[in-house]
Protein backbone atom coordinates (compact mmCIF):
# COMPACT_ATOMS: atom_id res chain seq x y z
CA UNK A 1 0.00 0.00 0.00
CA UNK A 2 1.52 3.34 -1.05
CA UNK A 3 1.86 6.33 1.26
CA UNK A 4 -0.88 8.34 -0.47
CA UNK A 5 -3.41 5.53 -0.01
CA UNK A 6 -2.44 5.17 3.65
CA UNK A 7 -2.85 8.92 4.18
CA UNK A 8 -6.26 8.91 2.51
CA UNK A 9 -7.46 6.05 4.69
CA UNK A 10 -6.18 7.84 7.78
CA UNK A 11 -7.99 11.06 6.79
CA UNK A 12 -11.24 9.24 5.99
CA UNK A 13 -11.11 7.32 9.28
CA UNK A 14 -10.61 10.51 11.26
CA UNK A 15 -13.30 12.37 9.33
CA UNK A 16 -15.74 9.59 10.20
CA UNK A 17 -14.68 9.80 13.85
CA UNK A 18 -15.03 13.60 13.82
CA UNK A 19 -18.50 13.45 12.28
CA UNK A 20 -19.66 10.81 14.74
CA UNK A 21 -18.26 12.69 17.75
CA UNK A 22 -19.73 16.04 16.75
CA UNK A 23 -23.19 14.68 16.00
CA UNK A 24 -23.21 12.39 19.05
CA UNK A 25 -22.14 15.18 21.41
CA UNK A 26 -24.78 17.47 19.94
CA UNK A 27 -27.50 14.94 20.69
CA UNK A 28 -25.96 14.25 24.11
CA UNK A 29 -26.48 17.92 24.89
CA UNK A 30 -30.10 17.62 23.79
CA UNK A 31 -30.56 14.46 25.89
CA UNK A 32 -29.20 16.16 29.00
CA UNK A 33 -31.74 18.94 28.51
CA UNK A 34 -34.55 16.47 27.82
CA UNK A 35 -33.83 14.38 30.93
CA UNK A 36 -33.08 17.31 33.23
CA UNK A 37 -35.66 19.80 32.05
CA UNK A 38 -34.33 22.70 34.12
CA UNK A 39 -32.13 25.74 33.50
CA UNK A 40 -28.90 24.02 34.62
CA UNK A 41 -29.58 21.09 32.29
CA UNK A 42 -30.23 23.53 29.46
CA UNK A 43 -26.99 25.40 30.08
CA UNK A 44 -24.96 22.17 30.31
CA UNK A 45 -26.59 20.68 27.22
CA UNK A 46 -26.03 23.85 25.21
CA UNK A 47 -22.40 24.04 26.35
CA UNK A 48 -21.70 20.46 25.24
CA UNK A 49 -23.36 21.17 21.90
CA UNK A 50 -21.39 24.37 21.27
CA UNK A 51 -17.97 22.98 22.18
CA UNK A 52 -18.45 19.73 20.25
CA UNK A 53 -16.86 20.95 16.94
CA UNK A 54 -13.72 22.42 18.50
CA UNK A 55 -13.51 19.62 21.07
CA UNK A 56 -13.70 16.81 18.49
CA UNK A 57 -11.20 18.54 16.19
CA UNK A 58 -8.67 19.17 18.94
CA UNK A 59 -8.90 15.56 20.16
CA UNK A 60 -8.16 14.26 16.68
CA UNK A 61 -5.32 16.70 16.14
CA UNK A 62 -3.74 15.93 19.50
CA UNK A 63 -4.28 12.17 19.76
CA UNK A 64 -5.14 10.74 16.33
CA UNK A 65 -2.21 11.91 14.25
CA UNK A 66 -3.79 14.85 12.44
CA UNK A 67 -1.35 17.45 13.73
CA UNK A 68 -1.82 21.21 13.69
CA UNK A 69 -0.35 22.35 10.36
CA UNK A 70 -3.67 23.11 8.66
CA UNK A 71 -5.47 24.60 11.67
CA UNK A 72 -5.62 28.04 10.04
CA UNK A 73 -4.97 29.92 13.25
CA UNK A 74 -2.83 32.65 11.67
CA UNK A 75 -5.04 35.60 10.65
CA UNK A 76 -2.91 36.67 7.67
CA UNK A 77 -4.85 39.94 7.51
CA UNK A 78 -2.28 41.92 5.53
CA UNK A 79 -2.14 39.53 2.58
CA UNK A 80 -5.85 38.71 2.72
CA UNK A 81 -7.36 42.15 3.22
CA UNK A 82 -9.67 41.72 0.22
CA UNK A 83 -11.07 38.45 1.55
CA UNK A 84 -11.55 39.88 5.02
CA UNK A 85 -13.53 42.69 3.39
CA UNK A 86 -15.63 40.09 1.54
CA UNK A 87 -16.15 38.18 4.78
CA UNK A 88 -17.35 41.30 6.57
CA UNK A 89 -19.61 42.53 3.78
CA UNK A 90 -21.11 39.46 2.12
CA UNK A 91 -23.92 38.78 4.59
CA UNK A 92 -24.84 42.42 5.26
CA UNK A 93 -25.10 42.94 1.48
CA UNK A 94 -27.20 39.80 0.95
CA UNK A 95 -29.46 40.70 3.89
CA UNK A 96 -29.86 44.28 2.64
CA UNK A 97 -30.65 43.09 -0.88
CA UNK A 98 -33.33 40.68 0.36
CA UNK A 99 -34.85 43.40 2.54
CA UNK A 100 -34.93 45.89 -0.34
CA UNK A 101 -36.73 43.33 -2.51
CA UNK A 102 -39.13 42.62 0.36
CA UNK A 103 -39.82 46.31 0.85
CA UNK A 104 -40.38 46.76 -2.90
CA UNK A 105 -42.87 43.88 -2.93
CA UNK A 106 -44.62 45.24 0.14
CA UNK A 107 -43.81 42.07 2.05
CA UNK A 108 -41.41 43.72 4.50
CA UNK A 109 -42.06 46.78 6.62
CA UNK A 110 -40.00 48.77 9.09
CA UNK A 111 -42.42 49.88 11.81
CA UNK A 112 -40.29 52.68 13.23
CA UNK A 113 -37.62 53.85 10.80
CA UNK A 114 -35.75 56.82 12.23
CA UNK A 115 -32.24 57.89 13.13
CA UNK A 116 -32.93 56.85 16.73
CA UNK A 117 -33.99 53.37 15.58
CA UNK A 118 -30.89 53.01 13.43
CA UNK A 119 -28.76 54.06 16.38
CA UNK A 120 -30.43 51.50 18.65
CA UNK A 121 -29.90 48.77 16.05
CA UNK A 122 -26.22 49.62 15.73
CA UNK A 123 -25.89 49.58 19.51
CA UNK A 124 -27.63 46.20 19.79
CA UNK A 125 -25.43 44.82 17.00
CA UNK A 126 -22.25 46.11 18.67
CA UNK A 127 -23.22 44.53 22.00
CA UNK A 128 -24.14 41.14 20.55
CA UNK A 129 -21.27 40.80 18.06
CA UNK A 130 -18.52 39.93 20.62
CA UNK A 131 -20.78 37.27 22.15
CA UNK A 132 -21.37 35.66 18.76
CA UNK A 133 -17.66 36.02 17.93
CA UNK A 134 -16.64 33.98 20.97
CA UNK A 135 -19.32 31.35 20.28
CA UNK A 136 -18.25 31.06 16.65
CA UNK A 137 -14.60 30.58 17.54
CA UNK A 138 -15.73 27.35 19.21
CA UNK A 139 -17.80 26.38 16.19
CA UNK A 140 -15.59 27.45 13.29
CA UNK A 141 -12.40 25.87 14.57
CA UNK A 142 -14.29 22.62 14.05
CA UNK A 143 -15.88 23.29 10.67
CA UNK A 144 -13.37 25.51 8.88
CA UNK A 145 -10.45 24.79 11.19
CA UNK A 146 -10.68 21.02 10.83
CA UNK A 147 -13.41 19.52 8.66
CA UNK A 148 -13.04 21.77 5.58
CA UNK A 149 -9.24 21.50 5.16
CA UNK A 150 -9.24 17.76 5.86
CA UNK A 151 -12.04 17.17 3.35
CA UNK A 152 -10.14 19.11 0.70
CA UNK A 153 -7.08 16.85 1.07
CA UNK A 154 -9.03 13.81 -0.16
CA UNK A 155 -8.81 14.91 -3.78
CA UNK A 156 -12.54 15.49 -4.16
CA UNK A 157 -13.88 18.23 -6.38
CA UNK A 158 -13.80 21.35 -4.20
CA UNK A 159 -17.52 22.00 -4.66
CA UNK A 160 -18.34 18.45 -3.56
CA UNK A 161 -16.12 18.91 -0.51
CA UNK A 162 -17.86 22.20 0.37
CA UNK A 163 -21.28 20.56 0.13
CA UNK A 164 -20.31 17.55 2.26
CA UNK A 165 -19.00 19.93 4.95
CA UNK A 166 -22.22 21.92 4.64
CA UNK A 167 -24.45 18.87 5.06
CA UNK A 168 -22.60 17.72 8.18
CA UNK A 169 -22.67 21.28 9.54
CA UNK A 170 -26.40 21.50 8.84
CA UNK A 171 -27.27 18.13 10.40
CA UNK A 172 -25.31 19.09 13.52
CA UNK A 173 -27.86 21.88 14.08
CA UNK A 174 -30.81 19.49 14.49
CA UNK A 175 -30.68 19.17 18.30
CA UNK A 176 -30.15 22.92 18.53
CA UNK A 177 -33.40 23.68 16.75
CA UNK A 178 -35.24 20.82 18.47
CA UNK A 179 -34.80 22.17 21.98
CA UNK A 180 -31.36 23.53 22.80
CA UNK A 181 -32.32 26.93 21.45
CA UNK A 182 -35.11 28.74 23.25
CA UNK A 183 -38.27 28.17 21.17
CA UNK A 184 -39.13 31.86 21.51
CA UNK A 185 -36.06 32.70 19.40
CA UNK A 186 -37.35 30.59 16.50
CA UNK A 187 -40.87 31.93 16.94
CA UNK A 188 -39.45 35.47 16.86
CA UNK A 189 -37.82 34.78 13.49
CA UNK A 190 -40.56 32.89 11.63
CA UNK A 191 -44.23 31.94 11.54
CA UNK A 192 -43.42 28.82 9.52
CA UNK A 193 -43.78 25.40 11.07
CA UNK A 194 -40.70 24.08 12.83
CA UNK A 195 -40.31 21.40 10.14
CA UNK A 196 -40.32 24.00 7.34
CA UNK A 197 -37.97 26.27 9.25
CA UNK A 198 -35.48 23.44 9.81
CA UNK A 199 -35.71 22.18 6.22
CA UNK A 200 -34.96 25.53 4.61
CA UNK A 201 -32.36 26.42 7.23
CA UNK A 202 -30.53 23.18 6.43
CA UNK A 203 -30.51 24.16 2.75
CA UNK A 204 -29.26 27.65 3.61
CA UNK A 205 -26.49 26.34 5.84
CA UNK A 206 -25.33 23.92 3.16
CA UNK A 207 -25.30 26.72 0.57
CA UNK A 208 -23.35 28.97 2.96
CA UNK A 209 -20.69 26.31 3.26
CA UNK A 210 -19.60 27.07 -0.30
CA UNK A 211 -18.75 30.68 0.61
CA UNK A 212 -17.05 29.65 3.84
CA UNK A 213 -15.07 26.93 2.08
CA UNK A 214 -13.94 29.18 -0.76
CA UNK A 215 -12.73 31.93 1.57
CA UNK A 216 -10.98 29.31 3.73
CA UNK A 217 -9.07 28.18 0.64
CA UNK A 218 -8.24 31.76 -0.35
CA UNK A 219 -6.98 32.87 3.07
CA UNK A 220 -5.73 29.64 4.68
CA UNK A 221 -7.24 31.05 7.87
CA UNK A 222 -10.28 30.30 10.00
CA UNK A 223 -10.76 33.90 11.19
CA UNK A 224 -12.68 35.20 8.15
CA UNK A 225 -15.22 32.42 8.78
CA UNK A 226 -15.53 33.46 12.42
CA UNK A 227 -16.16 37.05 11.31
CA UNK A 228 -18.69 36.08 8.64
CA UNK A 229 -20.60 33.78 10.94
CA UNK A 230 -20.70 36.29 13.80
CA UNK A 231 -21.83 39.23 11.67
CA UNK A 232 -24.60 37.14 10.11
CA UNK A 233 -25.85 35.89 13.49
CA UNK A 234 -25.76 39.33 15.09
CA UNK A 235 -27.60 41.14 12.27
CA UNK A 236 -30.36 38.57 11.83
CA UNK A 237 -31.16 38.12 15.51
CA UNK A 238 -31.10 41.85 16.20
CA UNK A 239 -33.46 42.46 13.27
CA UNK A 240 -36.00 39.88 14.38
CA UNK A 241 -35.78 39.61 18.15
CA UNK A 242 -35.81 43.39 18.62
CA UNK A 243 -38.66 43.74 16.08
CA UNK A 244 -36.90 46.13 13.73
CA UNK A 245 -38.67 44.55 10.75
CA UNK A 246 -42.00 42.87 10.09
CA UNK A 247 -42.61 40.36 7.31
CA UNK A 248 -45.99 39.28 5.97
CA UNK A 249 -46.64 35.60 6.60
CA UNK A 250 -47.68 35.04 2.96
CA UNK A 251 -44.25 36.13 1.65
CA UNK A 252 -42.13 35.19 4.62
CA UNK A 253 -40.50 32.11 3.11
CA UNK A 254 -39.41 34.13 0.07
CA UNK A 255 -38.13 37.36 1.62
CA UNK A 256 -36.93 36.40 5.09
CA UNK A 257 -33.33 37.67 5.24
CA UNK A 258 -32.29 34.77 7.48
CA UNK A 259 -30.64 31.56 6.41
CA UNK A 260 -34.03 29.95 5.74
CA UNK A 261 -35.25 32.51 3.19
CA UNK A 262 -35.52 31.41 -0.45
CA UNK A 263 -34.01 34.63 -1.82
CA UNK A 264 -31.23 34.48 0.77
CA UNK A 265 -30.44 30.91 -0.27
CA UNK A 266 -30.38 31.89 -3.95
CA UNK A 267 -28.08 34.88 -3.40
CA UNK A 268 -25.78 32.96 -1.04
CA UNK A 269 -25.51 30.13 -3.57
CA UNK A 270 -24.75 32.61 -6.35
CA UNK A 271 -21.97 34.23 -4.32
CA UNK A 272 -20.46 30.86 -3.36
CA UNK A 273 -20.55 29.46 -6.89
CA UNK A 274 -19.21 32.78 -8.21
CA UNK A 275 -16.23 32.64 -5.84
CA UNK A 276 -15.60 29.04 -6.86
CA UNK A 277 -15.69 29.81 -10.60
CA UNK A 278 -13.56 32.93 -10.13
CA UNK A 279 -10.86 30.92 -8.38
CA UNK A 280 -10.95 28.11 -10.96
CA UNK A 281 -10.62 30.57 -13.83
CA UNK A 282 -8.07 32.69 -12.01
Amino acid sequence: MDTQTQNSKHIIRNLVIFTFLVLALGWLGWLILFLGGDEKSHELGLLIFIISPIGASFLLRAFAGDGWNDLGIKPGIKKNILWYAVSILVYPVVIALVLVIGLTLGAVSIPDFSSDTVGLFIQAFAVSLPIWFFKNILEEFGWRGYLAPKMLTLGLNDMVAHLIVGIIWAVWHFPYYLGLIDSSMIEGCTTQSLAMFILFTMIGITASSIIYGEIRIRTDSVWPAVLMHSISNAIILCLFLDNYIEISSEMELLVTPGMEGVLSIIFITMVGVGLYLLRKRG
